[in-house]
């Protein structure tokens, strides 16, 4: 399991070594970013001394070299740097503004054009909210697709078997923008006078007299319920599918011999051996969902990763994107590191292969 623990970890870092190559001449093909930090009214001399902190006066590869030293977390900075970018992190050197350290860093991802807030801020403040969703949906996916799964299994070839797939299908074939759309003018608009349900709102609203914050957790069902649609209907399928094989196993016809109840030897026997293509799903689609819902969070306005990535390429605040396509990256990355040591707990033939 170690051997295989580190094997990932370095195709993970493979991932996000093009991951980064990629983003990165990606946007740099797009506008000049110093034009974008001052807007239309920088004289010259003050857009030469932007490209110069930006690096845009070096060579297309020294400035990618540039990037990938501040986008690490093994990197050497100035003192100088270390100071004007506001690194964190365990530095090693002179204390002279002009030598070089070693660093170990938090990832600078560079300031937001629009803000001047540094990246890693920006994400961090809409980070709260993604996971706040996508743990609602995935909650919703769960509870439903197993239940539903596992009751299409035990019930095959009945009505209830058929309306469960054939919803599961439909979940699967709309596209979660459509979904949300519906939803929101179903629940949000039509019924609202029923549901109490708004259209869009935030997981917390701002009192307009005293300023502070409090939550709203009722502006998360619609979002959550549009969220966890497709998860929900994938993770239905293939429960019924691992069901229908597990069940018919030999181990579970003895378990039956034995006098267990239905009800034991499904769920403490049956289910047990199933999960592990569930598992698959689940641990892909929470890193796809908390890497960002993106139209699922702008269409509910909802403070997210999605819909800060969203308003920053509306108003092509790159280093904004960049830095929310390397954080998805990562998470995809650490999940699927997450989903193999879990097959190895769940399953012990896992630690056998």
């Amino acid at each position: 399991m170690f051997q295989l623990l580190i094997k990932k970890l370095g195709y993970g870092v493979l991932v996000l070594a093009g991951v980064v190559v990629v983003v990165f001449f990606i946007f740099q093909a797009f506008g000049d970013p110093a034009r974008m930090v001052l807007g239309q009214t920088g004289d010259k001399k003050t857009m030469d001394n932007i490209r110069k902190e930006l690096y845009l006066d070096q060579p297309k590869w020294k400035q990618f070299i540039f990037y990938l030293n501040d986008i690490s977390p093994i990197a050497i900075h100035t003192r100088k740097e270390i100071k004007d970018k506001d690194l964190h992190g365990f530095f090693i050197g002179a204390s002279n503004p002009a030598s070089y350290c070693f660093a170990i860093k938090i990832p600078y991802l560079r300031r937001s054009y629009q803000t001047k807030k540094p990246v890693t801020e920006v994400l961090i403040e809409a980070l709260p909210g993604t996971i706040m969703l996508a743990t609602a949906a995935m909650f919703f996916a769960i509870i439903i697709g197993i239940f539903l799964g596992v009751l299409a299994a035990v019930k095959q070839n009945t009505w209830l078997d058929t309306s469960s797939v054939f919803a599961s299908v439909v979940g699967i074939s709309a596209p979660s923008f459509f979904m949300a759309i519906v939803i929101a003018y179903l629940f949000g608009l039509v019924l609202h006078d029923y549901t109490g349900l708004s259209l869009t709102g935030s997981w917390f609203n701002i009192d307009q007299v005293t300023g502070k914050r409090y939550l709203t957790l009722q502006n998360l069902i619609l979002p959550a319920l549009t969220l966890g649609i497709r998860p929900l209907s994938i993770i239905t399928q293939l429960t019924r599918s691992s069901m229908l094989d597990t069940l018919n196993q030999d181990y579970i016809r003895t378990a039956y011999a034995k006098g267990l109840s239905k009800r034991k030897v499904v769920f403490y026997h049956a289910l047990q051996n199933a999960i592990n293509p569930v598992l698959t799903a689940i641990t892909g689609w929470f890193a796809e969902l908390l890497a960002g819902a993106f139209f699922v969070e702008y269409i509910f306005g909802w403070k997210g990763i999605g819909k800060v990535t969203v308003d920053a390429l509306e108003k092509l605040d790159y280093p904004v994107v960049m830095g929310s396509v390397l954080f998805a990256a990562t998470i995809f990355v650490l999940m699927n590191i997450f989903a193999d040591i879990l097959y190895g707990i769940i399953d012990p033939r896992v630690k056998m292969k």
